[in-house]
């Protein structure tokens, strides 16, 4: 069976790659499903460059973190991808007023079992070269929606401080499980009782930031 493929994207310091190891490490220990984090190529890639990419390397880059991707899934039975070649696509946009790589990073979401957007609700810290400042963290996040939007491809938003993040995250998570024989299934007996609790209704409001309701309200 394929591995089930979680994206995790968002602007820049929104916890995306704490809550990808996060999960990869409770969904292991709870499910016994062989679960991986894949880490994001652009981090290796400014590391060893000493600068952030220029514009004709965005392919380049966004390539080799799909290939990543599909690397890992060959050996794995879910996967936490920390980032995709949609960010490529949209910083790309963004930042070089270039769309050309916004097709291949939405082909990749189509193939997704899950895509999670990190919501703007944490404190922005810096971390080198990757990142610009807090300004950017709201016309990327933007962009992101958009995008998916666009494509007509839905997200579950993560928000909350420390374990809340990682419980919404595990809350969109627990739908998928269905789907696979678990060696051990402690975690998903937990998380159906607690979705069986939650109400039956659906509130939309100007920022909605349910993961249940989220993309249908701006689908309306």
């Amino acid at each position: 069976m394929p591995a089930l493929l979680i994206a995790i994207v968002g602007a820049e310091s929104t916890g995306k790659s704490a809550l990808a190891q996060q999960l990869a490490l409770s969904l292991a220990e709870a499910t016994g499903l062989r679960c991986a984090a894949v880490p994001e190529v652009l981090r290796g890639w400014c590391e060893a460059a000493g600068r952030t990419p220029q514009p004709h390397e965005q392919a380049a880059i966004a390539t080799q973190q799909t290939a990543a991707i599909d690397t890992a899934a060959q050996t794995h039975d879910l996967l936490l991808c920390d980032t995709t070649a949609l960010m490529t696509a949209v910083y790309s946009e963004l930042l070089f007023q270039d769309r050309s790589l916004l097709a291949a990073g939405l082909a990749f979401h189509r193939r997704c079992d899950l895509t999670l957007l990190t919501a703007v609700d944490l404190p922005w810290v810096a971390d080198g070269l990757q990142r610009d400042g807090p300004q950017v963290r709201g016309p990327v996040d933007a962009a992101i929606r958009r995008a998916l939007l666009e494509a007509d491809l839905g997200w579950s938003v993560v928000s909350g401080q420390g374990q809340l993040r990682t419980d919404a995250a595990l809350n969109a998570i627990t739908p998928l499980l269905r789907r696979r024989q678990l060696p051990r299934t402690g975690l998903l007996s937990r998380l159906l009782e607690r979705q069986a609790a939650l109400p039956a209704w659906r509130w939309a409001c100007e920022h909605c930031d349910v993961p249940e309701c989220e993309h249908r309200l701006l689908k309306l």
